[in-house]
């Protein structure tokens, strides 16, 4: 069989979190793999050469939970239209949240997710299973089936279990089938009908708020059901300090527990709603400035291993309403790069702490081989020029969601390319 062409890029920054690497050189891409780096790839044949002076090469980002809306919800958004979104976004591999219509708790679901995806998804979808029937919370799903079929981990969605009794019985069937849950705490209970922080701006303006007990207790119920049946626990989407510091605890003594935050928790608070914006009514809350500060310093840690996109595209009707009545959630994987460029620019998050959240932090939450952009690894890689900068609007946006954040706001950094196994997922459209 005949080789594919060889492409060599010249002249970029390589931060490869994996292997710590951090310098300009160049890479030599063959046949879907890494084939040299530095001077060895600089004296290589290359049937094309590609100049990346002044732009960054990383590997491809990796998103543990987007929301997909397929099957079902065509009109909020498809496995095409969205995956075609999160290339944009520098993305080559992202989760399929389960909770689509109808909900993925069962193979065929599974089986049909990936086959769409092969046919219509210019990058890598892994399929979330739903860890009960229906999201209920309640009976447990075809667990083994689901994995068996190609689901990469099991997650409950935005949606919480019942009662620990079945939390209990979740964990140690996962656990008896190596088995990895992504699970977001949350207590049923305690966050009843709220839909916003119970802080300042709720009592200013009257919301129905949710105190962030009912994160921090369901995070402690977790990790202590965690610790006795020694699953291997994901935490889904935290949005408060304490979560994190208990996070980092149960790390230190040994528990396998792993966790993620939401881009947009890192970058906005309660404040974002003082308007009555529906884009920012998400699930769980925006929280305060200490929280979000609390969440930055996990990412810098390492307690927060990922970060996430939460993507969840909506019609127009879903937000245009009051605030209340719209659904939750931001259609944000096209931002989370330029959303982590500003907390760089401002100095609360270093660059590579942020390319390592989007890329190594995420396989090693999977239990995947991290990405790398070593010689003999898969090509998956993204080019980035860190001085550009795009306009979000209902234009510019590929996903069909156009509630992204920062609207009409120049943002820092634009994907020139990306690559997935080589092939070219994304070019770049000024």
């Amino acid at each position: 069989m005949n080789s594919t062409p060889a492409l060599r890029i010249e002249n970029g920054r390589v931060i490869d979190p994996h292997t710590g690497r951090d310098e300009q050189q160049s890479l030599l891409i063959r046949d879907g793999l890494i084939a040299a780096t530095g001077s060895e790839a600089d004296a290589a044949a290359a049937d094309s050469v590609l100049d990346a002076a002044g732009g960054l090469l990383t590997p491809g980002f990796i998103d543990l939970y987007c929301n997909l809306r397929e099957p079902g919800n065509g009109q909020k958004g498809s496995i095409a239209s969205e995956s075609r979104a999160a290339a944009r976004g520098g993305f080559t591999t992202v989760c399929a949240a389960p909770d689509s219509s109808p909900v993925n708790d069962s193979s065929a679901i599974t089986h049909l997710i990936r086959d769409v995806a092969e046919r219509d998804a210019p990058i890598r979808v892994l399929p979330l299973g739903a860890a009960t029937k229906g999201l209920s919370g309640e009976l447990l799903s075809d667990m083994v089936g689901l994995t068996g079929a190609g689901c990469v981990a099991l997650s409950n969605g935005s949606e919480t279990l019942v009662n620990a009794r079945v939390l209990r019985r979740c964990m140690a069937y996962a656990r008896t089938f190596g088995i990895t849950l992504m699970l977001h705490p949350q207590n049923h209970a305690l966050a009843a009908d709220g839909f916003a922080h119970d802080g300042l701006v709720t009592a200013r303006l009257g919301l129905l708020g949710i105190p962030e007990v009912a994160e921090t207790a369901a995070v402690m119920e977790m990790i202590l059901l965690a610790e006795e049946t020694g699953v291997r626990l994901h935490l889904s989407q935290l949005s408060c300090a304490r979560s994190v510091d208990m996070v980092a605890q149960a790390r230190s003594r040994g528990v396998a527990v792993t966790a993620d935050v939401a881009m947009h928790h890192l970058l906005f608070t309660e404040q974002a709603l003082a308007d009555f914006d529906s884009r920012y009514h998400l699930q769980p809350p925006l929280r305060s400035e200490e929280d979000r500060q609390g969440l930055i310093e996990g990412v810098r840690s390492g307690a927060i291993s990922a970060i996430v996109s939460q993507h969840q595209p909506h019609d127009p009707a879903a937000k245009n309403a009051p605030l209340g009545d719209t659904e939750a959630g931001l259609s944000s994987i096209e931002s989370v790069l330029s959303m982590g460029l500003m907390l760089v620019e401002r100095g609360e998050l270093e660059l590579p702490a942020l390319i390592r959240a989007l890329t190594t932090g995420p396989a090693q939450a999977l239990g995947l081989t991290p990405p790398s952009l070593s010689v003999g690894q898969v090509a998956d890689l993204c080019w980035i020029d860190p001085q550009a900068h795009w306009t979000a609007s209902a234009d510019s946006l590929l996903s069909v969601g156009k509630h992204a954040p920062l609207l009409g706001t120049p943002l820092p950094g634009v994907v020139n390319q990306v690559w997935v196994d080589g092939d070219v997922a994304y070019t770049r459209q000024d």
